[in-house]
C-alpha cells in the first residue's frame, strides 16, 4: 500500500518518534518525517500545522503511555490513602527513571518544549496534580489526612518531592539511593498529613 494512501495522524506520530529515537531532537522536522514516509512535507502539514506541533504531539503521546498506570494508582480506592500515596510517588519517579534510561532522544524533546513553557508539559504536570489531590482527598475524606484543601495540600506534595519528578534534577535519578530517599521524604510527609492541628506557631 503506498504511503500516501495510508497516512493519518497516528503513522506521521510513530515514524517522527523513530526519527527522534535514531537522530535527536535537531533532527525531527516536518521535512524529515515527510522523507521517512514517503510523502511531500505539505502531507504532514495537513495534519500538523508547524514542527513544534508536531514534536508536541509526539511527546504527548510518548507521555501519556505511562498515564494509565499512575491514574489506576490513585483511582485505587483498595489501597489506603496513605499507602497509595507513597506507591503513586515511586511509581513517578520510576516512571521518569525508566524514560530517561529508554528513551534518552524523547526525553531531551520532552525537556526542550517544557523549558519553552510548551503546553504539553503544563499539562502533564496538571493531570499529576489531580491524580495526586484525588488520593489526597480520599485521605481527608477518612478522616486519615488532616487538610482543608486537597488541591493546595497536593500542590505542596508536589513541590516538596521536586527532586523525584523535576526535570531539573534528571542527572540524580539514577542514583542507587534515590529510592530509599523518596521513601525517607514520603515518612515525613505523611508524618506531616497524619499530625493533630495545633495552635503552635
Amino acid at each position: 500500500m503506498p504511503a500516501r494512501s495510508r497516512l493519518d495522524e497516528n503513522t506521521i506520530l510513530a515514524a517522527t518518534e523513530e526519527i527522534l529515537r535514531r537522530h535527536g531532537p535537531d533532527k525531527a522536522t516536518v521535512v524529515d518525517t515527510a522523507r521517512a514516509l514517503g510523502v511531500s512535507h505539505a502531507a504532514v502539514y495537513k495534519h500538523f500545522a508547524s514542527k513544534r506541533a508536531l514534536r508536541e504531539a509526539v511527546t504527548r503521546r510518548w507521555l501519556d503511555r505511562d498515564r494509565d498506570v499512575l491514574a489506576a494508582i490513585a483511582a485505587d480506592r483498595a489501597i489506603p490513602p496513605a499507602r497509595r500515596l507513597r506507591t503513586w510517588l515511586h511509581a513517578v519517579l520510576a516512571g521518569k527513571q525508566a524514560k530517561i534510561r529508554q528513551d534518552p532522544e524523547l526525553f531531551a524533546a520532552y525537556g526542550a518544549l517544557a523549558a519553552a513553557h510548551s503546553s504539553v508539559a503544563t499539562d502533564h504536570v496538571a493531570d499529576l496534580l489531580r491524580q495526586l489531590t484525588a488520593i489526597i482527598a480520599d485521605g481527608a475524606a477518612g478522616g486519615g489526612f488532616r487538610t482543608g484543601d486537597p488541591a493546595a495540600t497536593a500542590r505542596a506534595v508536589f513541590a516538596a518531592t521536586a527532586k523525584f519528578h523535576h526535570l531539573a534534577h534528571a542527572d540524580e535519578w539514577q542514583d542507587p539511593g534515590i529510592s530509599a530517599e523518596l521513601d525517607e521524604v514520603c515518612g515525613l510527609l505523611l508524618d506531616g498529613l497524619h499530625s493533630p492541628a495545633t495552635n503552635e506557631e
